[in-house]
């Protein structure tokens, strides 16, 4: 891959993350938690918002290992669940924000696409870019309702769950990052070198996502 390619992954990767995560923090503040606002999280400026590892290596270590996933994440945006006006279903508006906030990201991305191929259909690099774009969101809005602590899909969960459930369960996400990078690079690797079916993001991701794209690319017209 070149890198005028990787460059062109990167204006996606951190639109996607920057406002998934901005996402968090207003739905917060709206519910009455002001930590992000006082953290100066409150901003679109991705320089608030990029994570070393998340943003840059990892998307980068997932495109030369070949494991056919693309995926970054963004420093997650401070929130104090008890300093919401109801701590146990407004934890759940505030979670459910970013991957709501990437699929709208992807019907932005789908519409503009339909109107490049209206009025521009020779654009191949603006179609790349909102093929990225589209991509991208749908495959991040479905991990993270992924129910595996930290993702927001766990907070979705929790706030259906009784107290006594809740608390270790929320806990393991201390673990989580471990069993992501289990999913997302480990098991599709081996599952490559060995033919044995491991891959169990592209099960729980890819085929969810790949439908979803592919009725987005309906609506565009591609």
């Amino acid at each position: 891959m070149s890198l005028f390619q990787i460059a062109l992954l990167a204006i996606p990767i951190i639109l996607a993350v920057t406002l998934h995560e901005a996402a968090h923090g207003f739905v917060a503040l709206h519910f009455g938690d002001d930590t992000a606002k006082n953290a100066g999280r409150l901003t679109l400026n991705p320089i608030r918002h990029i994570d070393l590892f998340g943003t840059i290596i990892l998307p980068f270590l997932l495109i030369i290992s070949h494991t056919g996933v693309l995926f970054g994440y963004a420093k997650p945006v401070p929130v104090n669940f008890a300093a919401l006006k109801n701590p146990r279903w407004d934890m759940l508006w505030v979670a459910a924000a970013g991957p709501v906030t990437n699929l709208l990201l992807a019907a932005v991305s789908a519409l503009l696409l339909y109107t490049l191929n209206a009025t521009q259909p020779d654009s191949g690099t603006g179609r790349e870019l909102l093929l990225l774009s589209l991509q991208l969101n749908v495959v991040l809005a479905i991990f993270n309702m992924l129910p595996l602590p930290p993702l927001d899909g766990s907070k979705v969960l929790a706030a259906f769950l009784p107290g006594a459930v809740m608390r270790p369960y929320l806990a393991f996400g201390r673990y989580g990052m471990l069993v992501l990078l289990l999913l997302l690079i480990v098991l599709p690797l081996i599952s490559q070198r060995t033919g044995i079916g491991l891959d169990i993001f592209g099960v729980l991701v890819g085929r969810p996502a790949d439908w979803l794209i592919r009725n987005f690319l309906a609506i565009a017209g591609a």
